[in-house]
């Protein structure tokens, strides 16, 4: 009785022991005598206690933050930068045998192709194009991960920190940015507004009707304002019958 008990309560052990239940994202990957055997899954595996081990493996997308690392840019300005990495695993078999630990393997690979990447470039660029940065890393990373049997599906980088004094002198960098804007925008105005006038005044000059009668609208908009006292300016042109007149009287001999 005793024995039947104790056969039992092994038996049950073992069938235990035997079944494995794995999710819809999981796969096993199944190891006899040392041996990679399978992969199997989802759904109910059966192994051999003992002789077989099964390792899971989850399929779905892992969200990695990969901690912030300080780094020195091209134009010698130290920055600390933190990213958020996400991958999952496609090869559950290259993900167990060719890589001890494939999860702290790709966050310090991330960590590291981080470091050396952003290195490259000025701050800038950093700032500007940070889109194109994540391009470039997730590219790498995957490169990297390929024979891991792991995917790169997307890494974003999250803040770019600075230090008091740089910040200081990057508000300073962009209002003389700005005023320097500022002025050739002005400067390309004056430009512009000179050209109108050169031409205006070209026109005028070969149509002295069209001078008279903006010498006219001129007074008209003059007489419109309230003003105690008007300077009528006056053409020279005005004055030519007087002066012809004048030279005649002088050169008549009487």
């Amino acid at each position: 009785m005793v024995i039947t008990t104790v056969i039992s309560i092994i038996s049950i052990i073992l069938l235990v022991i035997a079944i494995k239940i794995l999710r819809e994202y999981e796969r096993g990957v199944i190891f006899t005598l040392g041996r990679f055997s399978r992969v199997s899954g989802p759904g109910l595996v059966i192994i051999i206690p003992f002789i077989q081990q099964l390792v899971p493996v989850d399929l779905r997308v892992i969200v990695m933050d990969i901690p912030p690392q300080d780094i020195i840019s091209r134009d010698n300005i130290s920055v600390r930068v933190n990213a958020v990495l996400y991958f999952k695993v496609l090869d559950p078999e290259k993900a167990i045998i060719n890589v001890e630990e494939y999860l702290l393997a790709t966050s310090q690979l991330a960590q590291t192709t981080l470091r050396s990447i952003l290195g490259q470039h000025e701050l800038d660029d950093m700032l500007a194009e940070r889109e194109k940065m994540n391009i470039h890393l997730r590219q790498t990373i995957d490169e990297h991960t390929d024979q891991w049997g792991i995917k790169v599906t997307n890494v974003e980088i999250k803040d770019i920190d600075l230090d008091e004094s740089m910040i200081r002198v990057i508000a300073k960098q962009a209002e003389a940015e700005r005023q320097r804007r500022a002025k050739v925008i002005h400067a390309e105005g004056e430009l512009q507004a000179s050209r109108t006038l050169r031409e205006a005044a070209k026109i005028l000059s070969e149509e002295p009707q069209a001078l008279q009668l903006r010498y006219l609208q001129t007074l008209t908009n003059i007489s419109e304002e309230k003003n105690s006292t008007v300077i009528f300016p006056l053409p020279l042109e005005f004055l030519q019958p007087f002066k012809k007149l004048i030279n005649k009287l002088d050169n008549d001999p009487e």
